[in-house]
């Protein structure tokens, strides 16, 4: 356990919690967006040839939306031990989860290998995946938030949000590197499976991280005052059931937007719209930085005023954006739509920051892990897997200037969230 002392600054001081939280938030995010990034170019053929290019896409975002039912489960099972045992434990086991899971889909076989087994085994593993994730953001953001000085808990917080686009730079950098080395045939051969196999090394690092800080102070506190639930989630519902549902609905509009800037453009781009594939993600590379930058100056607005207003303000200007992406991703070519990305990260990234100080203050500490994490997760669901899918049935039949819409709807339910949410918890 580390601590503030005066004559240091707060990130220095904790600077090993703040990169456990942040290295290991990114190696999980790189896990995850190397399966959407796989999915949106190559699953398709690979998995499922027998079906339309169309149908290709649509059983690929399915598979991908798998994790998405995995979340919840992951985020009750690790929220479980996370509130009775500690934060770090769980920590390393949602991390050896997530991390199992993505290295054996380099070894899978292809429907033409081993037919509907293939495509079973795909499913498989991405629910571990989800699994892992479920267990994985919940646990970081408690370990960077509930280490923070006063006055700094949306700034630490910021360092696990910052995890995603550290990890969207290296899976989609990795697969643009592979898409201009490697032939088409290549690629689509094996090339697509070295992220995965590359993923090994970057959990060995996440577990080195880890496995050297401590526990947080606010846990060990709490649970020198008071016994944990023998049934964390029981607890939970029966005494903050509201929390969660408006906890859900604050973290909507994070996932719509990314889901939509990230996968769903990736695919839509690359099939229906006919972009180049090596431009489009040199694109999202460049809009990814955009979301980081989003991140520095929502954590820190978010530190002067309050988590509520930043993530609120962040959700009404995704309103607006909702409104511009599908025409500025459809119908003004390459350039327009790298525009589009970039201002919708950079404000998906502004209220994304303070989502993890948020969210920690709706819960008591006993019962954080699985209050954050349920409600994280069930805004994956909706945000993440339900409107990457809708909005793919809205563009494939003839109607893409209307999917921002779907950003601009899960943005309004967030705003109402964050003016509902009661955050009475330090």
């Amino acid at each position: 356990m580390l601590s503030h002392t005066p004559d240091q600054h707060p990130v220095r001081a904790n600077s090993r919690v703040l990169a456990a939280a942040m290295v290991g938030s990114t190696i999980e995010y790189y896990d995850f967006f190397i399966y959407a990034t796989a999915a949106a170019l190559v699953f398709g053929p690979l998995f499922f040839p027998q079906q339309s290019p169309s149908a290709q896409t649509m059983l690929s975002l399915l598979t991908f939306g798998v994790a998405f039912v995995a979340r919840p489960v992951g985020a009750v099972l690790f929220g479980h031990f996370g509130d009775r045992v500690g934060r770090k434990t769980t920590l390393v086991a949602a991390l050896l989860t997530m991390g199992f899971s993505t290295v054996a889909i380099a070894f899978l076989p292809t429907y033409a290998a081993a037919g509907w087994i293939a495509p079973a085994l795909l499913c498989l593993l991405r629910f571990g995946q989800g699994l892992g994730l479920g267990g994985e953001w919940g646990g970081a953001a408690l370990l960077a938030v509930e280490n923070a000085p006063p006055g700094w808990r949306a700034r630490f917080g910021g360092f696990p949000q910052f995890g995603a686009p550290l990890g969207l730079i290296l899976a989609n950098g990795l697969f643009l590197i592979l898409s201009l080395s490697l032939s088409q045939d290549d690629f689509t051969a094996w090339g697509w499976r070295l992220p995965f196999l590359l993923s090994a090394v970057l959990v060995g690092v996440g577990l080195w991280v880890r496995l050297r800080i401590g526990e947080t102070r606010a846990f060990i506190e709490a649970a020198e005052a008071e016994p944990a639930a023998h049934v964390p989630i029981a607890r939970l519902f029966a005494e903050h059931g509201r929390a969660v549902v408006f906890g859900t609905a604050g973290a909507l509009a994070t996932f719509a937007a990314f889901y939509l800037t990230t996968a769903f453009a990736l695919a839509q781009a690359t099939t229906q719209l006919g972009y180049p594939r090596e431009p489009f993600l040199a694109l999202q590379l460049v809009a990814y930085l955009f979301y980081g930058a989003g991140i520095i100056i929502g954590a820190t607005h978010a530190d002067r005023t309050s988590p509520a207003t930043t993530i609120r303000g962040g959700a009404i200007g995704l309103v607006f954006v909702g409104l511009l992406f599908g025409p500025g991703l459809s119908f003004g070519g390459i350039a327009l739509a790298g525009v589009t990305l970039s201002i919708s990260m950079l404000v998906l990234g502004y209220g994304n920051a303070a989502l993890g100080a948020w969210l920690s203050q709706l819960f008591p500490v006993r019962l954080r892990y699985s209050g954050i994490s349920l409600a994280f997760n069930m805004g994956a669901i909706i945000g993440g897997a339900i409107t990457p899918l809708v909005a793919q049935q809205l563009s494939s039949h003839g109607h893409p200037g209307l999917t921002g819409l779907l950003l601009s709807l899960g943005a309004a339910i967030a705003v109402v969230g964050t003016r509902l949410g009661r955050t009475d918890h330090d």
